[in-house]
């Protein structure tokens, strides 16, 4: 299911996986061009567009993970109705077809690494735990959009408009953490996007951990999922009919 949706995102485009780099790479620079001055005066953010790049790749990751797979159970309509099977193979799939634009798109951060001088350190070795917190937060949460949207339709419609405001809610995308007050500081990580990015972000690029930030966010994240998977495996035996 994975490989189909990749092969058709690219079948018959002009440009093929380059469409994987597009996407972070342009709201790298649309960030750049308008808070650029803004952060280098605010939080002293060196490099602004690889900080801005480093975030916006696994956001773009989990943003898109998160709207196929909340559209996917009603767009495999005739998939779920006419042949049985493990129904989260579904919002998986997605999340798996999106992992491969990921790394894709990886290359290009790792390139800016390398041209910015970046020496790694001891804290890229959290890089892939913050990764797999989120393939899991995007699994378990898709899987709950997908419910949600199979069973009742209005979430379809606004599901982007709340992965737009989500965007905004992580500050960890375009704003250091050290520029925000103390409370910001202490509340912000309950949005698990935000510490789950943000370390992911800090292990790239050798700076250190918040482990504060970390901590609760993979706490979050890890609730949200197990959530979501609940819900799924509740809701998934009316799907056939509702859809």
């Amino acid at each position: 299911l994975s490989w189909r949706d990749i092969t058709v995102r690219y079948k018959q485009t002009s440009l093929g996986i380059a469409w994987a780099f597009a996407q972070p790479l342009f709201a790298m620079l649309v960030f750049s061009v308008f808070l650029g001055n803004v952060a280098a005066i605010t939080g002293g953010v060196e490099h602004y567009t690889l900080f801005v790049f480093a975030g916006m790749l696994p956001w773009t990751f989990l943003s898109s993970s998160l709207a196929q797979s909340g559209n996917s159970i009603v767009a495999n309509e005739r998939l779920v109705t006419k042949a049985y099977f493990p129904r989260l193979h579904v919002p998986f799939s997605t999340v798996g077809s999106c992992l491969f634009d990921f790394a894709i798109a990886l290359l290009l951060l790792i390139g800016m690494i390398c041209w910015y001088g970046i020496t790694p350190s001891w804290s890229l070795l959290m890089a892939p735990v913050a990764a797999g917190l989120m393939i899991m937060t995007a699994m378990g949460v898709g899987a709950m959009l997908g419910a949600l949207v199979a069973v009742q339709r209005d979430f379809r419609y606004v599901l982007n408009y709340c992965i737009q405001i989500w965007m905004f809610a992580t500050p960890s995308i375009y704003r250091p953490t050290s520029s925000m007050g103390e409370t910001a500081q202490l509340w912000v990580p309950l949005n698990p996007a935000h510490g789950l990015i943000e370390t992911f972000r800090l292990a790239v690029l050798g700076q250190p951990i918040n482990w504060y930030s970390f901590g609760v966010s993979s706490a979050v994240a890890l609730v949200l999922s197990a959530f979501g998977l609940a819900y799924f495996r509740r809701m998934e035996r009316i799907f056939a009919d509702v859809i």
